[in-house]
């Protein structure tokens, strides 16, 4: 006798099944369960139920749109904020650029001490993507970060393979995608700046904030919101969060 599930209509342990590969298949793209990890890598409060299961996806390789310098100075320091998370839990962190901007100290303003980061600085795109994939084959490694103006397809299907097997999460920052291509990226952001503000009106600069964009996310739920790096942590700015589905953006990144 078998047992229906009254929602799709299907026998109870066929479900069941599906279900069960569903969860392997996001687990192996990077996306865990809640069953299995009660405290997440990388707390972004509201940002984190656009992913499934609702938690960030580590294991993965995440895609950053950053085409002009002011967008690639707040992205560098998002993409900073997520590195140092990953790191608190021990282990390095790689960044590689073919033209690096980066102040090494800046990166204590983000919870990151520089000697626990390892620079390497190349001039050509070719050696600088031979040295991320080596990179995130090592499991000892934190996260990887890489500066490059852009990535194909293939390239990123290659690293996407390597991260799935060394659970290391990669960052790469695309300093030229004005035409965004299409990558296997399980993510893709744009990170824009935003005036900060002081409490009571004092003059000063206050902490950094941010427009942050997830473009695409894979099996996930796209969206927008406004948030700030304040007294150690990343949070949604209140009363302006927004967490409708970018549908327009969608359709142009593909």
């Amino acid at each position: 006798m078998f047992v229906f599930n009254q929602q799709s209509g299907m026998p109870a342990v066929k479900a069941d099944i599906i279900s069960q590969l569903q969860q392997d298949i996001l687990r192996i793209q990077g996306f865990r369960s809640k069953l299995t990890d009660t405290i997440p890598d990388i707390d972004l409060g509201p940002v984190n139920t656009a992913f499934p299961n609702a938690i960030f996806p580590t294991g993965a390789v995440h895609e950053f749109l950053c085409a002009f310098r002011e967008h690639a100075a707040a992205t560098t320091g998002f993409v900073s904020v997520l590195a140092g998370n990953l790191m608190q839990r021990g282990g390095a962190c790689i960044w590689i650029s073919v033209a690096r901007t980066l102040f090494p100290p800046s990166l204590k303003t983000f919870g990151i001490e520089p000697d626990r980061v390892i620079f390497i600085d190349l001039q050509r795109i070719k050696d600088a993507l031979w040295a991320l994939e080596e990179a995130l084959k090592c499991p000892g490694i934190a996260a990887v970060i890489a500066e490059i103006p852009e990535i194909s397809f293939t390239q990123s299907r290659r690293l996407q393979l390597v991260v799935e097997q060394s659970k290391v999460t990669g960052f790469i920052l695309r300093t030229s995608a004005r035409a965004a291509s299409t990558t296997a990226c399980v993510t893709r952001w744009k990170i824009t700046s935003l005036p900060s503000e002081l409490e009571d009106g004092m003059p000063g600069v206050g902490y950094p904030r941010w427009h942050v964009e997830l473009l695409k996310v894979r099996n996930g739920r796209p969206g927008a919101w406004k948030m700030e790096w304040a007294e150690g942590k990343c949070v949604v700015i209140p009363g302006n969060a927004t967490t409708a589905i970018i549908q327009e953006q969608q359709l142009k990144v593909g």
